[in-house]
């Protein structure tokens, strides 16, 4: 599997503007043929009140890399994808600095996408591990 069309990093960067992905300071920063990476800052947008990351800032970490891969595997003129359910492993705590997320494909079919997202820390330790189904629905 390979994604539709090239990627563009800042085109798909400028569709977050104004968004929770840019509030959160989610950055899309490297893409293969059938993979895409981000980055998100662990700080005082991403923590919970104990001072480690928040699960759910991985998780719209996780969420938002498997969506918008998963768009690189449909015509946008058509269609788009919708996040079905995910669910998240919370591995390792972090307190401070980056981390740094991974969306591969495990099935691209014609109704239904599934995404696997590692997260990882500053030092390539696993951090998160989420599994992502997307609904491919035609676009209005």
């Amino acid at each position: 599997m390979a994604f539709l069309s090239p990627v563009d990093l800042d085109a798909i960067n400028a569709r977050a503007e104004h968004s929770l992905v840019r509030h959160l300071g989610i950055v899309i920063t490297e893409a293969g043929e059938d993979w895409l990476r981000g980055t998100m800052p662990v700080d005082a947008r991403t923590v919970q009140p104990y001072g480690i990351l928040h699960g759910g800032a991985s998780v719209v970490l996780a969420e938002t890399l498997g969506s918008m891969a998963g768009n690189l595997c449909v015509d946008t003129r058509k269609e788009m994808v919708v996040g079905l359910e995910i669910n998240a492993n919370h591995v390792r705590s972090v307190r401070s600095g980056t981390v740094t997320g991974t969306s591969r494909a495990l099935h691209i079919g014609r109704s239904t996408q599934l995404w696997d997202i590692r997260i990882e820390n500053e030092d390539g330790k696993t951090v998160c591990i989420s599994r992502l189904t997307l609904a491919v629905v035609a676009r209005a």
